[in-house]
């Protein structure tokens, strides 16, 4: 009789509390958040007790590339596992763009509906603002927030003179529903929903892709963190970030999904640095966002997963956003797209394994076309390429922005990133086997993708899809 209470009371136990045979993913991906922005990387003036914790029980990963540095190819390298080249997307597509995911790529969302998953985009898509490009259309359940940036709107400081933004719409799945929504409420806003959608799916596997809006310009923060810092707007818009992060960690510590949820937190892109005491730190790295020196491109990575992180780890070795999509599909053992992805699994990584580097080299596209740089994790080979700079003028200040000018690369250049992440010393003479090594992938690149720097078209680019 005991015997039959006991087992009667262990069927009535919810199903999270037992052992699950799958794992849930959530990737944070925050909107232009420097290498320097979290409190356990050097920020000061705010604290980030939430990520921070999660650091210290996690992975955290030093050399985290972005496959573009500017917000829209960013994530599609992110959430198709290819350099965005190869997909045809380039760029941060505003309200008027007429392109987006072509329907024979697999985004991240489709790779894990075929595994049964549950998924939902709560933030930025930015991936095609038209019905067909929205994410309803490219595998996932739900979603609810901005199609592009948060500051393509009327609003936008250089409106009139630079920029003709009509109101900028806030989707809730395919409809539209307002515009020029008070941007205080989105870090809010995005946070309820995924502790619902993750409260919702606690019995089954999930993807959840939480996109916030900020810190990306226009700054805006809710009441209960205004004024909270000592760095300003900027430090309280970072301290409701860590607030979100701890919001969705706690939710899974209250419903016993720790040891099957992988939680990714990461950044688009480096710091838009003109922006000034509106604007991230890139940590001391060289130059910043939309610039394929390390302060666009590297940016901050940390993972979760209880039982499989080792806690207080780092991962010195090269990684990419692009190696999330084949690192889902190994964990999750859903099938890779018969098209030919960029990415690698970085699983090995998480776990921590030693004397591994599943990501032996990293190509710094970037504009349409342009093969900038190319690195092993030791050394990077900088091609000759205009770039822009923010060192010519004193940043911006309460969201204005700074003045910009470009600069020319005239000849190819090299930095040892070892001892010389800044990337100010050229010792391109004093390894000319490295360059040489180096200059090989880039030609095999050029090759596959191509490179309009040097006007060579590639023979495996495809194109984007285009509004019909």
């Amino acid at each position: 009789m005991n015997k039959l209470i006991l087992l009667s009371a262990l069927g009535s136990l919810p199903l999270c509390s037992q052992a699950a045979d799958y794992t849930n993913f959530i990737i944070i991906n925050l909107d232009d958040v420097g290498y320097g922005d979290f409190s356990f990387n050097g920020a000061y003036g705010y604290t980030t007790p939430n990520i921070d914790k999660m650091a210290a029980e996690g992975v955290r990963f030093t050399h985290f590339l972005a496959g573009q540095p500017i917000s829209g190819a960013s994530r599609a390298g992110l959430l198709t596992g290819c350099y965005p080249n190869r997909i045809g997307f380039a760029g941060a597509p505003g309200p008027d763009s007429n392109y987006g995911i072509h329907p024979e790529e697999m985004t991240m969302g489709e790779l894990l509906k075929q595994k049964g998953y549950s998924t939902a985009v709560f933030g930025k898509w930015h991936l095609g603002s038209q019905r067909q490009f929205l994410p309803l259309q490219n595998g996932f359940d739900e979603y609810y927030g901005l199609p592009y940036s948060n500051d393509m709107w009327p609003f936008h400081p250089q409106q009139g003179e630079v920029f003709n933004f009509p109101d900028l719409p806030t989707y809730d799945g395919n409809e539209v529903a307002g515009y020029n929504t008070d941007q205080s409420r989105f870090t809010t806003d995005y946070t309820t929903r995924s502790v619902n959608f993750i409260k919702k799916n606690k019995n089954k596997p999930f993807l959840l892709y939480l996109a916030h809006s900020m810190p990306h310009v226009p700054l805006a923060v809710s009441d209960k963190f205004k004024g909270k810092s000592e760095q300003g707007l900027y430090g309280d818009v970072m301290m409701e970030i860590d607030w979100s992060v701890g919001e969705v960690l706690e939710t899974l510590h209250e419903l016993g999904l720790e040891e099957n949820t992988l939680v990714v937190l990461t950044s688009d892109n480096g710091p838009w640095a003109n922006y000034g005491n509106h604007a991230g730190s890139a940590g001391g790295l060289r130059e910043a966002k939309a610039t394929t020196f390390d302060g666009g491109n590297r940016v901050p990575c940390v993972m979760y997963w209880k039982g499989k992180t080792q806690p207080g780890t780092t991962c010195n070795k090269l990684a990419s956003n692009i190696d999330l999509f084949p690192t889902l599909a190994e964990i999750s053992g859903a099938p890779l797209p018969q098209r030919k992805i960029d990415g690698v699994s970085i699983l090995p990584l998480i776990k921590g394994e030693k004397g591994v580097n599943p990501r032996e080299s990293f190509v710094y596209y970037y504009n349409k076309n342009d093969l900038e740089a190319v690195t092993d994790g030791q050394f990077k080979l900088v091609f000759p390429h205009k770039y822009v700079t923010y060192g010519a003028f004193v940043p911006g200040n309460d969201g204005q922005p700074g003045q910009l000018t470009n600069l020319q690369l005239y000849k190819a250049e090299m930095y040892d990133l070892r001892r010389d992440p800044g990337e100010r010393y050229d010792v391109i003479t004093q390894y000319p086997e490295d360059a040489a090594r180096l200059m090989k992938i880039a030609d095999r690149m050029r090759e596959e993708l191509g490179d309009n720097l040097t006007r060579q078209k590639g023979k495996e680019r495809r194109e984007p899809a285009f509004l019909q």
